[in-house]
């Protein structure tokens, strides 16, 4: 069997290239805008293309990966998301940036399905969870490694540089991908691939699937609100600058990783279902006072760590459990998580602007309360897998030749 290391990196390179894809538009928005003559909120649209088509794509893609297996998503993802790449920088206007966000956005449906759906088919079930911890937590590594480098290019070069970031870890993906070991584990046996409509009908036909899908779309709306106004809050709260505001936000990021790679630590001496329960909640509460009281930077600051650490064990946990629910299907499931996942984003942006435009900062904490409660509470409503899924965990289908 290949070493651990090998049936990782695959995996955390998927996740890494998707969140390069998507972050490195946040930093650029400005020159963006003045390069191709329009209005920052039109270039931010952009980042809804994006999510829109992740979304379409996923629900697509996840019975897909049960089929051909995660490899060959891996690589076509990586594929395609490095041309989305290729095509914004090169984009002269403002419809053919849209549509190279389009096809950036299918890459990323591809990669973070397949990176999570990867762990079901390269990890047996004890080695999972450490497994799920490196993927989820790799998507932090946009934030504190590669956004840093993207303001470097653009101040040194032009923001058409700066996608020589999601450029080079997408090409590491897909050469990474082409090389990697075969898994040792079928997600689906050969002759029982599932269709689309067979696929999702296997998420949204099982009640616990059913009310984990619909928590992670909530819980990612409001940890999505969170990150996409925090940097607002900084400046309008305290005055600081840009460049402090994205080091502010770095190290969240890199508490949010190292929670990340502990979560396996935890599920594996405390009951993670109530666990996940209680940081789901525990994100809630946090944030009503991250969002209503600014004594200090450092206050929110230590408040936002807080936050960061739940919301590694949250979703590190959450995606390990969503895989045993439906661990016939593993990619439809994890499909059904990126779709959530990018339509939280798409929800979370536009209602967190909508409460702001209407109230403040510390209704939005409120409502972001509300949200991350109702998570808590369809997770604790998420019960055993169901006997047909039991039988598939304590018969696992033959390998692929």
């Amino acid at each position: 069997m290949p070493s651990r290391t090998r049936r990782l990196l695959p995996l955390v390179l998927a996740t890494t290239a998707t969140q390069a894809s998507i972050v490195v538009l946040a930093p650029l928005l400005v020159e963006i805008a003045r390069d191709l003559g329009v209005s920052v909120s039109a270039v931010g649209v952009a980042r809804s293309v994006l999510a829109g088509t992740a979304v379409a794509v996923s629900l697509a893609i996840g019975p897909l990966i049960d089929r051909i297996g995660v490899q060959p998503l891996i690589v076509r993802g990586a594929g395609v998301a490095l041309l989305g790449a290729a095509a914004t920088a090169a984009a002269p206007s403002l419809a053919l940036f849209y549509a190279a966000h389009a096809i950036t956005g299918a890459g990323v449906a591809c990669l973070l399905s397949a990176g999570f759906a990867g762990v079901a088919s390269s990890f047996e079930e004890a080695e999972a969870p450490w497994a799920m911890g490196y993927v989820v937590g790799a998507q932090s590594l946009a934030w504190i490694v590669g956004n840093p480098i993207v303001g470097l290019l653009a101040e040194t070069g032009s923001w058409r540089l700066s996608y020589l970031v999601p450029s080079v870890i997408c090409l590491a993906a897909l050469a990474i991908g082409l090389t990697a070991p075969a898994t040792t584990r079928s997600v689906a046996a050969d002759g029982e691939a599932l269709s689309v409509r067979e696929g999702l009908a296997a998420v949204f036909g099982d009640p616990p699937a059913r009310r984990w899908m619909i928590a992670e779309l909530v819980a990612y709306s409001a940890w999505t609100a969170e990150l996409t106004y925090a940097g607002a809050f900084y400046i309008q709260s305290y005055g600081v600058g840009e460049a402090a505001t994205g080091v502010l936000l770095a190290i969240g990021s890199v508490v949010f990783l190292a929670s990340s790679l502990c979560t396996s630590r935890l599920t594996s001496r405390l009951a993670r279902r109530p666990l996940l329960v209680a940081a789901a909640l525990g994100m809630g509460i946090v944030l009503v006072p991250i969002l209503n009281f600014a004594p200090a930077v450092w206050v929110t600051l230590a408040f936002f760590c807080v936050l960061a650490v739940l919301a590694g064990v949250r979703s590190t946990g959450s995606s390990s459990l969503g895989l045993e629910l439906l661990p016939a299907s593993p990619g439809s499931m994890m499909g059904a998580r990126t779709a959530s996942a990018q339509l939280g984003y798409m929800v979370g942006a536009a209602g967190g602007g909508l409460v702001l435009a209407v109230g403040g900062f510390g209704e939005l904490g409120f409502v972001l309360f509300a949200g991350m409660a109702f998570s808590a509470l369809l997770l604790a409503r998420v019960g055993a897998p169901s006997p047909r899924q039991a039988r598939a965990v304590a018969e696992p289908l033959p390998a692929r030749d």
